[in-house]
């Protein structure tokens, strides 16, 4: 067989991503492996009995099950937990390496007031009594005044009983201002919801699938379940399923799948309608779901007799393949292929949302793509999108709300999130650093975070530091020193995720509703307090209407009861999972006002002339940044080897980042060798490296895994916080990016930024 210069560099990313991919390094470790690491605060277990606890891992979004290996009271091992839903005994390395968070430096370890100027890491103890009672008085007065809607909260997730218990908090206090870290399940939800009609939750059944089609959806570098992904593609090449990756970087997804095609970057939803036009050309879609369950395929005319543009029209007029080469930089050819591919693949399935996931993106995107599966009939169907409803077991009492109360929870959101612009919008956090900052004085007076670090992962650090900056109470309850727990006016340490109760709900991209449970695997080390117990005292000590809207002794107490006779099969196994559960068929499975799959959505569209998803005009977002002065653009990427999200990559995962990724503590960004000749950059240069919002030091890596005119960053590195293992090292790219809100969904659509690169 003959081996080209490109087919030798898909060999060997593949392999080494391989090797790093596959769970089974990782399981066969021992306990001395990890602990023969030098770091000054690793624990050596001394010999006794060894137990067993069966949890959850809080580290991701994913719940993934996980076993803890105990000697007498110690714990020395993370395995995962062996017929769990999610990931059946396997394990990643962030998951593996919870030990080094649960007994590392990092940890608070008791609550803390701020003393000296915020970010200068000057506090004091303070006991939890007098820190409840400080930050009570506070809200009290706060609430005096006619302004409960100033209190806000931001969280990882709404799902779960402790983010239920913040939520009813800001509910029953006054405020409209609960803020969820936005993600790809953000944009999903809206365009699930505007097309399907449901607020339910997606899944993808990609292990029943025979065609993958992922417009950059990082499936082997963290996207949204890991494990789950690993345990898929591994069914994937056992059933020789096709793989097809499109993204303008070589990821590890690039180069483990069956094709990668390089695209410029913002151009997915380009190229999906690209395709559903050579798929509706040649009529390639299924014609029973179109015509028996979809509206808005066909052109037609309202009840006033006004006539409406159809998707199918509209795609045919707007997305030849010529035109859609053009933009996407994709030859001709290969679109035709790629949607004969697609479309003759019994059981397809199109997948999007950039890296891990973490990212939303634009809803044009995510309509379009879910457009594509809509016209293979792949909604609601083995192998394709299904509808999950959230498992329902968080029903409390109604509250019962005062004036003060009423008047605030019917304000307006400070993010816009529901309103007359973004009515789709649940929640808008990348939107608040703007109102803030054009405001003389923060509306948000008073902000409490839980499982959230905004102030390393939002966008634009320099405006989101500048926004906290004008806050004048910020409350953290990490239990780790992050970088805006550090910036905080108290920190509340929660317990880690390895010494507290806590529920998960089904994670995103699942198909099957799950409720697991987290249980204390050890005593809690330190002087620090469950979320919940926090909450629930709080809104006892600020009595009245809010202290009966918590009617519960203590967390514990709230979660048993909520979850009644669940709890000693959640305690016994670990989870409860509706095995049974089946997508809704097509005559059932659509809540939209005409019971069908709705390619008409005027929300999802910037044309005021069309009513589809698909505008005549579509195109790449604009990115910040000049073309001339800035004639690069500069993307990120992901990696399971780095943490991007609230939790920083614990010392153990950092000592396998490669030097291609980091370098001593520098950055390196990958960049075509022509581009690189093009500014005088050779292999392992230090270069600076400039986008509109700032200038960092990097170092070159060439790489033909990546366009020419494009520079790639991981994401994950930069830290200012945590410890000397991690901070220090590297750039956060969100220093370097803008966000810039989609004009639909409010929700930041960029994956990329202008930049200029040039040797040191």
């Amino acid at each position: 067989m003959k081996i080209d210069r490109r087919s030798f560099l898909a060999l060997s990313i593949g392999s080494t991503a391989g090797i790093h991919l596959t769970p089974l390094p990782w399981k066969l470790m021992d306990d001395s492996s990890i602990w023969t690491q030098n770091w000054p605060w690793t624990p050596v277990p001394k010999d006794g009995a060894a137990n067993y606890v069966n949890s959850v891992c809080g580290l991701c979004p994913a719940g993934c099950g996980i076993l803890v290996r105990k000697i007498d009271n110690r714990a020395v091992k993370i395995e995962g937990l062996p017929g769990h839903p999610v990931n059946d005994g396997r394990i990643c390395g962030l998951g593996l390496s919870g030990l080094q968070m649960l007994y590392g430096g990092t940890r608070v370890k008791t609550p803390l007031k701020r003393t000296g100027e915020r970010g200068a890491g000057q506090w004091r103890k303070i006991s939890w009594r007098k820190a409840i009672e400080e930050i009570s008085n506070t809200l009290i007065e706060q609430r005096k005044s006619g302004n409960p809607q100033a209190l806000g909260a931001i969280c990882s997730s709404d799902q779960g009983t402790t983010s239920q218990l913040l939520s009813r908090f800001l509910n029953v206090y006054g405020s409209p201002n609960f803020l969820r870290t936005p993600s790809v399940q953000s944009s999903y939800e809206m365009a699930n919801a505007l097309m399907n009609g449901s607020p339910k939750a997606v899944g993808f059944d990609l292990e029943n699938a025979d065609y993958i089609l992922s417009f950059g959806s990082g499936l082997l570098d963290g996207w949204v379940s890991p494990v789950r992904m690993i345990r898929a593609h591994s069914i994937w090449q056992d059933e020789k399923v096709p793989v097809v990756q499109i993204e303008p970087r070589m990821s590890h997804t690039a180069a483990k799948a069956d094709k990668w095609i390089a695209i410029k970057p913002g151009a997915n939803a380009v190229l999906a309608l690209g395709m559903a036009y050579v798929i509706i050309k040649e009529k390639l879609y299924d014609k029973r779901f179109i015509e028996k369950h979809s509206l808005g395929f066909e052109s037609w005319k309202d009840e006033k007799g006004r006539p409406h543009k159809g998707f199918k029209q509209s795609v045919i007029e707007n997305y030849t393949p010529v035109k859609v080469s053009a933009i996407t930089g994709i030859d001709e050819a290969i679109i035709i292929q790629l949607a004969k591919d697609f479309a003759g693949a019994a059981l397809p399935i199109a997948l999007c949302g950039s890296g891990d996931g973490t990212a939303p993106g634009s809803l044009n995107e995510m309509a379009a793509i879910h457009a594509l599966n809509a016209l293979k009939g792949a909604i609601n169907k083995k192998g394709g999108v299904w509808a999950v409803p959230s498992p329902d077991y968080i029903l409390w009492p109604e509250l019962e709300m005062d004036e003060t109360a009423s008047k605030g929870i019917q304000t307006e959101r400070f993010d816009g999130a529901g309103g007359k612009k973004y009515a789709q919008a649940r929640s808008l956090l990348n939107r608040l650093p703007e109102v803030i900052n054009a405001s003389s004085e923060s509306p948000l007076q008073s902000l409490l975070v839980y499982n959230a670090n905004p102030m390393y992962t939002m966008a634009d650090s320099i405006a989101v530091k500048e926004a906290f900056a004008k806050i004048p109470l910020i409350v953290s309850f990490s239990p780790y020193m992050d970088e805006t727990a550090s910036y905080s006016d108290y920190i509340l340490p929660n317990h880690t995720y390895l010494e507290r109760y806590e529920d998960s709900a089904t994670p995103f991209g699942f198909t099957q509703p799950l409720i697991s449970l987290a249980k204390p695997v050890v005593k809690p080390l330190f002087n620090t307090k469950h979320t919940g117990d926090v909450i629930i005292k709080l809104a006892q000590v600020m009595g009245d209407q809010i202290a009966k809207a918590f009617p519960w002794k203590d967390y514990l107490t709230c979660l048993k009861t909520t979850m009644g006779d669940k709890w000693k099969t959640l305690v016994k196994q670990g989870y409860i999972v509706d095995k049974n559960h089946k997508a809704p068929d097509w005559a059932k499975g659509f809540e939209t006002a005409s019971k069908k799959f709705e390619f008409a959505a005027k929300a999802v569209n910037t044309d005021p002339k069309s009513d589809v998803i698909a505008p005549s005009e579509l195109k790449p977002a604009d990115l910040e940044g000049d073309a001339k002065a800035f004639p690069l653009v500069l993307i990120p990427y992901d990696t399971m080897r780095l943490a991007s999200g609230f939790i920083g990559t614990p010392p153990f995962v950092v000592k396998t980042v490669g030097d291609d990724v980091l370098k001593a503590n520098d950055s390196c960004v990958d960049i075509n060798p022509q581009t690189a000749e093009e500014f005088g950059l050779t292999e392992g240069d230090k270069a600076m490296l400039t986008t509109p919002k700032s200038e960092v030091r990097v170092r070159a890596h060439l790489s033909e895994g990546i366009l020419p005119g494009l520079i790639a960053l991981p994401r994950g590195l930069g830290h200012s916080a945590y410890d000397k293992f991690l901070a220090g090292k590297g750039i956060n790219f969100n220093a370097l990016h803008a966000p810039k809100a989609d004009p639909i969904s409010g929700l930041d659509t960029t994956w990329g930024v202008r930049a200029k690169i040039s040797k040191a």
